[in-house]
């Protein structure tokens, strides 16, 4: 990337955020501080109104936009991709709201980049790996980023699967994240008192109030890595026939794949577990394909399930 187009990129950078670190441009172009420094006041000397504060970062004042902006043909493609995935995996109204928003990207396209657009459109498709929606009936994700901006909590009807019952709470909104074919939200539960990760599929009423949130909640991130330090992770070694690894290059991502060693006929593989019934069942499936080397706690706990299995079928 040439000086020019780096400086109109951390021009547009500057202008996404309140606040951008100088560290944060630095990283994303791979450039030193000092280079930073120089674009920032090539930037103010073209009469670009930056107000830089040492140790809190940069910022543009109020009301200083920048003309429209040419896109380029691989980023238009992105834009296309990202729709494909936003239809498919979100609410209506996020679908809705972003399809809206591509409307506006292809209204400063050339014509050339709108016809290539046209073109393979058609040539994307995602299909949902699941049956039923992934954010529920409801528009959800609309919903519940909307209750975080505005920091007010919202009332569900929420069906819990391991008690099959169906109750209401009032919660507070963490942030949302999708993973094995679904989204989860994270909030603060007022019938809990505490936080919990809730399905957006089994959320079957949602409602936002006007009730501001009461506790200072973590940002999503700082949820996820404080209750990923909480639950004891276990070490595991697995073997499996080489005539079946070919077939989980996705699947292990799911159950906590650190790394793999190939030998002659079998690969060695690591795990780090928080719930070890879960890589149990998936381990099953594979029967004599696939052989645990350690802990020897999840062995005991794989033949206690055959012998259940054995007297079950017996």
């Amino acid at each position: 990337m040439n000086r020019l187009d780096r400086i109109t990129a951390i021009l547009i950078q500057l202008q996404s955020k309140k606040v951008v670190k100088a560290q944060e441009i630095a990283g994303r172009f791979g450039i030193s501080l000092r280079t930073v420094y120089r674009d920032v006041a090539s930037l103010e000397e073209a009469g670009v109104p930056i107000i830089g504060e040492a140790g809190v970062g940069y910022s543009i004042m109020d009301g200083y936009r920048l003309p429209p902006v040419m896109f380029t043909k691989e980023e238009a493609i992105t834009f296309v991709t990202a729709e494909k995935f936003i239809d498919k995996m979100t609410d209506k109204a996020t679908a809705q709201q972003y399809k809206a928003a591509l409307y506006k990207i292809k209204a400063v396209l050339r014509s050339a980049e709108k016809g290539m657009l046209e073109d393979i459109e058609g040539a994307i498709h995602v299909f949902k790996r699941n049956a039923n929606p992934p954010a529920g009936t409801g528009n959800h994700i609309f919903d519940i980023l909307q209750s975080i901006s505005q920091k007010k909590a919202v009332r569900i009807v929420y069906y819990t699967n391991h008690s099959e019952q169906i109750n209401e709470r009032l919660i507070e909104p963490v942030g949302i994240y999708y993973v094995n074919g679904y989204w989860h939200l994270v909030a603060w539960c007022h019938l809990r008192d505490g936080y919990r990760n809730f399905r957006l599929d089994r959320i079957e009423q949602l409602h936002k109030t006007d009730t501001s949130f009461t506790i200072a909640t973590p940002t999503l991130e700082e949820y996820l890595h404080d209750f990923s330090g909480k639950h004891k992770m276990i070490e595991m070694a697995v073997v499996f026939d080489n005539s079946v690894v070919k077939y989980i290059k996705e699947q292990r991502l799911y159950y906590g794949y650190v790394s793999e060693e190939k030998k002659k006929d079998v690969t060695e593989m690591k795990f780090m577990v928080a719930h070890p019934e879960y890589i149990a069942s998936w381990l099953l499936s594979f029967k004599s394909q696939a052989t645990i080397l350690y802990p020897q706690s999840m062995i005991d706990l794989m033949k206690n399930w055959v012998k259940e299995l054995q007297t079950h079928y017996s």
